[in-house]
């Protein structure tokens, strides 16, 4: 289940909640309710934001072997398109 960034507009607050990609929270009493945390003094109805965030990222370089996997084939593949 991918994970989002929602913040808080009465506290300004960010939190991580996980749900499915169909959903969307658009209250406090919502996220509260998802990610399990206690609202607090904050009002149920509060507005949530869910923030744009750029995911995992992973470098080539940081890999243990960067190179691209050799063709299953045992061909070679043309232009980058394996024929399989």
């Amino acid at each position: 289940m991918p994970t989002y960034d929602y913040r808080c507009e009465a506290n300004q607050a960010i939190y991580e909640v996980k749900h499915a990609i169909s959903e969307s929270l658009s209250n406090w009493g919502e996220l509260c309710e998802r990610a399990g945390i206690d609202p607090g003094d904050i009002a149920p109805d509060s507005e949530v934001t869910r923030l744009i965030s750029g995911g995992g990222v992973v470098r080539s370089g940081s890999l243990k072997n960067p190179e691209a996997p050799p063709c299953m084939t045992g061909g070679g593949c043309s232009g980058g398109g394996c024929g399989i």
